[in-house]
């Protein structure tokens, strides 16, 4: 079965989450980019891959369709482990981390995707069989700095049926007003997107630890240096949790080496897919380090999650955003109910995304 297509298609999709606009390198962000892969066999199967592209749509775009699409026609898509390590080889001059590890990893959730279907097998078959069914959902706020709107959006979600919130704050009072609307004994955690030196860092676990998060998230920049943050887990008590920067098997290697984290956040659309991701979960079952999959996504990468974490003994939580969307990929067949996520159980991935929706916020002219 060969590859006779590949069509990279960009999202975006506007949406809401109740605060002020933010984002990253002064850029606002509006709306859910997803870059979709879609691959073809010469058998007319096709699958569907999540490229991570939050604000790097262009960018990850040429990646696709100049470095990775000419290596791809004419190869076998049921090779999907040599595939990608040849991928990954030929294209090491340009890093094995960042862009080009984000972009394979679409191509590799795309393959899997074909693997099931040709299996007529959903996704959690093929990885070891489902353990379970139903999963535990989060919500995973924005960033509010609004101690008030903070609260507002823990009781909602609460409300809602969630059982655990994230937050994305650095500030004492946003978390204090988290854990007084949400009361002792509801799991927050603390995702902090690397914004302090370790000294900063320790001084705000500190802080922190009175309101007793599950974890705090990627409290150190840079991301990857593990011996502080492993120093801050110790020196702290606070469990730490990272990894939705790391790339490939061998960053979660040094980490766990390390002893960096108490939870290990792989993102499938960033570590090198679903094939690298299964290499991490056997690490971090061997070195007892729990798997947190990272997965506020919202298309394959996230149906992917799903069937990575169903075929888990020992499986994570399931990160959602907690937004307003215009539109949905795959409408309300991934909606959580009561908190809680239901693997879809066609073959592959599960589902396709809805034609309806790549046509209506497809971006034109890039």
């Amino acid at each position: 079965m060969k590859i006779a297509k590949v069509d990279i298609i960009p999202l975006a999709i506007p949406f809401d989450f109740g605060g002020k606009p933010y984002g990253w390198g002064k850029q606002v962000w509006s709306s859910l980019n997803t870059m979709l892969v879609r691959i073809e066999t010469d058998t007319g199967i096709v699958g569907w891959g999540d490229a991570f592209s939050y604000s790097s749509r262009r960018a990850i775009q040429g990646v696709l369709e100049e470095m990775v699409t000419p290596i791809l026609i004419g190869e076998d898509a049921t090779d999907i482990a040599g595939l990608m390590h040849r991928l990954q080889k030929d294209l090491h001059l340009f890093g094995r981390y960042g862009m080009i590890i984000h972009a394979l990893s679409g191509v590799d959730i795309a393959l899997w995707d074909i693997a099931g279907k040709a299996a007529g097998l959903p996704l959690c078959n093929l990885l070891g069989g489902r353990l379970r069914n139903d999963l535990i959902g989060y919500s995973s706020l924005f960033k509010y700095n609004d101690p008030e709107l903070v609260a507002a959006k823990t009781r909602s979600s609460l409300d809602e049926g969630y059982g655990l919130v994230k937050l994305h704050e650095t500030g004492e009072a946003e978390v204090r007003a988290a854990r007084r609307e949400a009361g002792d004994g509801v799991p927050i955690m603390i995702d902090t997107n690397c914004p302090w030196t370790p000294e900063q860092a320790k001084q705000m676990a500190l802080a922190f630890k009175p309101y007793d998060p599950l974890w705090l998230e990627e409290p150190i920049f840079p991301p990857e240096d593990f011996t502080a943050l492993a120093a801050l887990r110790t020196s702290t008590g606070v469990a730490i949790a990272a990894g939705e920067n790391a790339c490939t098997a061998y960053q979660f290697r040094d980490m766990f080496r390390a002893g960096a984290v108490t939870y290990a956040q792989p993102s499938v659309t960033k570590v090198g897919g679903i094939t690298e991701f299964r290499k991490i979960s056997a690490m971090a079952a061997m070195n007892g380090v729990q798997l947190m999959p990272h997965s506020p996504y919202f298309g394959p990468g996230f149906l992917a999650t799903l069937h990575l974490t169903a075929a888990e003994a020992n499986p994570g939580y399931i990160e959602w955003f907690y937004l307003d969307r215009e539109a949905c990929l795959y409408g309300e067949a991934i909606r959580p109910k009561n908190g809680l996520y239901t693997v879809p159980d066609g073959p592959g991935l599960g589902i396709d995304p809805n034609p309806d929706v790549i046509k209506d916020y497809r971006v034109k002219g890039d």
